[in-house]
């Protein structure tokens, strides 16, 4: 017996999204591609580096669609989480055993317009970003990162992203220059340059953190399981390679579990997180970066934290 998401039809995208339509670029264990993590047993600097790089797909770029539920976790129930899931699921074959380093940082419009859609629940938003997995410290001009737009629509979240070396990355995000692209990326690029030139866009906050993943087997393909430790920010230094601070903005004692799914979850899941007692949250760590640090103020789904001990480490700052 399965969890069943309602079926409902799709509503009319924006004419600019019309432009992506490519089917997931599958690995071979069924997992979309373009969420994998990095591999992790070549321990060297350049091993390290390919953190997240290995897309196979005919296309360049990479789009999919899928379900997300997010819950926290305490801590001390993590170990028997990852139990349950390592019994029923494979880790992902790009982040072994050990998870792999997410960072991302943000652009938003002066006034916060992509935050302010989120926390008011808007039907169709947006998010844009540069990501990097991996060890943060070996970036460079010519690692790969990236480019991705984030958007929802309804309960569906549509996901389309290329991978570009970092410097052409900042020449398109930051410089809003047409980079060279294959044909395939054309419309992707244009919408980005769009979005930056049209409104305006800046880097606005950062995130980092250490992910564990599990991916679905058998009758479970498509369904991903993520776990977040340690989950930072920071609100300037916007250089993904940057030795710069960052500070807990989730408190440390939690971690942020999401199931992705196509269209539905096992039962046996859904059973897995009402006998652990978890409950689903709006979280976002997005959002939980600007609120932290004061750019907005703090709204109704930003986590709290109600341990004075526990305040007090997030208020310290790491690498």
């Amino acid at each position: 017996m399965r969890l069943r998401f309602p079926r409902r039809a799709r509503p009319p995208e924006p004419a600019a999204d019309r432009r992506y339509e490519p089917a997931p670029a599958a690995r071979p264990d069924g997992d979309p591609a373009p969420d994998v993590g990095p591999p992790t047993a070549d321990p060297s600097p350049a091993g390290r580096d390919r953190a997240g790089h290995a897309l196979r797909a005919p296309s360049k770029l990479h789009a999919f669609n899928r379900y997300e539920i997010k819950y926290l976790v305490d801590a001390a129930k993590v170990p028997g989480l990852r139990r349950e899931l390592a019994a029923r699921m494979a880790p992902d074959s790009f982040a072994g055993t050990a998870g792999y380093g997410v960072w991302s940082v943000y652009y938003d419009t002066a006034d916060l317009r992509f935050y302010w859609e989120k926390i008011e629940g808007l039907r169709f938003r947006r998010k844009l970003r540069v990501r990097h997995y991996g060890d943060r410290s070996t970036i460079d001009d010519d690692t790969t990162v990236y480019v991705e737009i984030k958007q929802r629509v309804n309960r569906v979240t549509q996901k389309r992203r290329i991978a570009l070396p970092y410097r052409v990355a900042r020449r398109l995000l930051d410089e809003r220059a047409l980079i060279e692209h294959d044909p395939s990326q054309r419309g992707f690029v244009e919408e980005v340059l769009e979005l930056v030139s049209g409104l305006d866009l800046r880097p606005v906050a950062m995130t980092g953190y250490h992910r564990e993943a599990y991916v679905g087997q058998d009758a479970d393909l498509g369904l991903r399981v993520t776990l977040d430790h340690r989950v930072r920010g920071r609100d300037r230094d916007f250089h993904l390679g940057a030795d710069a601070e960052n500070r807990l903005i989730v408190p440390a004692r939690l971690a942020v579990v999401e199931i992705k799914a196509n269209e539905r979850v096992p039962y046996w899941l859904t059973d897995l997180a009402a006998r652990a007692e978890l409950s689903v949250v709006r979280v976002s760590k997005y959002c939980q970066s600007v609120e932290a640090f004061g750019r907005a103020p703090r709204s109704l789904f930003h986590v709290q934290d109600d341990d004075p001990a526990a305040a007090l480490a997030a208020a310290t700052f790491e690498k």
